[in-house]
């Protein structure tokens, strides 16, 4: 017996890490200290003593069973993007800079032009993000899961003066609230995507009208990175009271965990245009409106509240950035929560 032989393919390994390089290579900022393939990632923080007083900030998280998805579709080349959005996002919430990313991928079966695939989708969404990719693992876990099949998470770690966090403590009624639009599902719910939806290759290449694109193209679009939109408005002056990143829980459990005491966030529904994939999905999966709001993002990605004075200054920023915003809603004084109407 050997290594091999037990379902680890070492040869596989390598050959893995020298396909990615040049992904990971692209995403290197000065600040990286050393080559690929040390045991740690070093990262230099000379800059950071240039603020006043510096937070670090993390995040992590995973892709959920959005990957069964590339499975079936094949198609691994954005769910690296995915999982880095889902760290960064929780970042900048905080008013955070990303520094650098990590992934972690287990797989049944190495196959390095696959790994290397998903490697080079964490690189484009680090490139997006504006940081370092600087390390990762591939673990190889013969008999724990199928071969074909994987798992893909990472971490994100950034900074912050403190004079800049983004608390909401000083959130107040009369404040504004703003969304900026999502790419579509993102990476949330689709255990009841998956339920409603036939996962199947032939269903999710089919063409809808309503979509624009295939049902596969429509889920599988990658996660919103909202980093240079949040750099984009913190360069126009504007100090965001508030942030929230839509996630799992959709509007009801996440905007409320930017909320101090004493106030609630009322969102108009009819603010802006729900895109057809959520409009699809509440249709064919007879999903009634509280679930859907309290699953997925429904076409708002992040939320920010502000003071009404920045309300066009903020506008014209994320139009800046690429991304597109709605005025949403306000800030009243009561219980703290969501209501839409």
């Amino acid at each position: 017996m050997d290594y091999k032989k037990s379902g680890v393919d070492i040869e596989a390994g390598y050959k893995s890490v020298e396909l990615m390089k040049a992904a990971v290579k692209s995403t290197m900022r000065e600040e990286v200290l050393g080559g690929i393939g040390g045991f740690s990632g070093a990262f230099s923080l000379a800059k950071i003593k240039e603020m006043e007083e510096p937070v670090l900030l993390s995040g992590t998280d995973g892709c959920g069973t959005k990957v069964k998805l590339a499975f079936i579709m094949d198609k691994h080349d954005t769910i690296g993007i995915d999982a880095v959005a889902m760290c960064v996002n929780d970042v900048v919430c905080a008013g955070g800079e990303p520094l650098f990313f990590l992934d972690y991928i287990a797989c049944g079966k190495n196959y390095p032009e696959k790994i290397a695939t998903i490697v080079g989708g964490v690189a484009e969404g680090c490139r997006q993000s504006e940081c370092a990719l600087i390390g990762g693992e591939t673990a190889e876990h013969p008999g724990l899961m199928p071969q074909d099949e994987y798992d893909l998470a990472g971490f994100a770690v950034g900074v912050v003066d403190k004079k800049d966090l983004i608390t909401g403590e000083n959130i107040k009624p009369g404040d504004t609230l703003i969304g900026i639009a999502s790419s579509g599902v993102h990476s949330n719910g689709f255990s009841l995507v998956r339920s409603v939806f036939t996962m199947t290759e032939e269903s999710l290449n089919t063409y809808y009208d309503s979509l624009g694109k295939t049902l596969g193209e429509a889920l599988l679009a990658p996660t919103k990175i909202y980093v240079k939109t949040m750099k984009e408005i913190k360069k126009a002056g504007v100090k965001v009271k508030g942030c929230s990143h839509i996630t799992g829980g959709g509007f009801y459990e996440n905007v409320p965990r930017m909320l101090p005491d004493g106030v609630k966030a009322v969102i108009k529904k009819d603010s802006y245009e729900v895109p057809p994939i959520f409009k699809m999905l509440a249709e064919d999966g007879n999903i009634e409106e509280h679930m859907m709001y309290n699953t997925f993002n429904m076409g708002i990605g992040l939320v920010l509240a502000v003071d009404p004075a920045d309300v066009d200054t903020v506008m014209a920023a994320v139009k800046a950035a690429g991304e597109t915003p709605y005025v949403i809603g306000s800030i009243e004084a009561g219980e703290k929560g969501v209501t839409l109407c």
